[in-house]
């Protein structure tokens, strides 16, 4: 059963090397990946390491916690990133109001650029939302949303599932899933429409039960995958099948049998 980790940042891994990850991932039966740039360096180092891997892919931007580095220059190599043939997406970007690294307004200044770097190259968007959802969604209607957008590691409660599904935005659900403590998380991994979720390990963070305090590497998405299921009551097989075809979709990445294809 072939399972995806749309979101991990292969480079941020401070044990295993890009290479032992794609390995342990294979050897779990993880085929596909996107690895994820936070910054203008971490961004050129994830289209490195994905022309590198058969089934690996690439996103860049500047995450909202660094947003005070998105100046001009900055954006101007995201956007020209944004153009390689192995990246798929433009993100992580949006709003955390959670940590206060960088203020509301240099957060939304970087969220609106890289809404307009993904729509002119028409790459899925990567969001990036803790504790912001009003303003976030609301800055999304503003600017004009991408065709695909992918709300990474979904923290929203029932009321902005529906808002997300109604819009056709996917769901992208992580290791937290699994922690005892996410009944309201499950709650709107239940609700969510099927044909619009996503599994990731955001790894190396957030390490899903019972491997929780160890580093996380894609080779756990198979944990999340399976309590996205029991969640929404569903055979296994078929919510891998779905999450696999969403994945597709969601980042537009070739059929199978196309080089670079799982």
């Amino acid at each position: 059963m072939p399972y995806v980790d749309t979101h991990c940042h292969l480079d941020h891994h401070e044990g295993l090397t890009p290479a032992e990850q794609v390995e342990r991932a294979r050897a779990a039966g993880v085929t596909t990946m996107v690895t994820v740039g936070t910054d203008m360096a971490s961004s050129t180092q994830a289209v490195r390491t994905a022309s590198r891997f058969a089934g690996v892919w690439a996103a860049v931007g500047v995450h909202p916690n660094d947003a005070m580095e998105a100046t001009p220059h900055v954006l101007e190599v995201i956007d020209r990133l944004a153009q390689d043939e192995r990246v798929v997406a433009v993100g992580e970007t949006g709003l955390d109001y959670y940590r206060e690294y960088t203020t509301p307004a240099q957060q939304e200044a970087s969220f609106r650029a890289h809404i307009q770097i993904a729509r002119q190259h028409d790459r899925a968007l990567v969001i990036h939302c803790r504790e912001a959802w009003d303003d976030c969604l609301d800055i999304l209607k503003d600017e004009g949303a991408p065709e695909r957008v992918v709300m990474h590691c979904f923290s929203g409660d029932l009321g902005v599932t529906k808002r997300c599904a109604e819009a056709g935005w996917f769901l992208s659900f992580a290791g937290n899933l699994t922690f005892a403590n996410a009944g309201d998380l499950r709650d709107a991994a239940a609700a969510a429409p099927l044909e619009l979720v996503l599994t990731e390990t955001d790894s190396p963070f957030l390490t899903p039960h019972p491997h929780r305090g160890k580093p996380n590497d894609p080779s756990y998405v198979p944990y999340t995958l399976r309590t996205l299921a029991q969640t929404q009551g569903r055979p296994l097989d078929e919510v891998e099948a779905a999450v696999e075809d969403n994945t597709r979709r969601a980042f537009r990445l070739p059929p199978k049998d196309t080089p670079h294809a799982v």
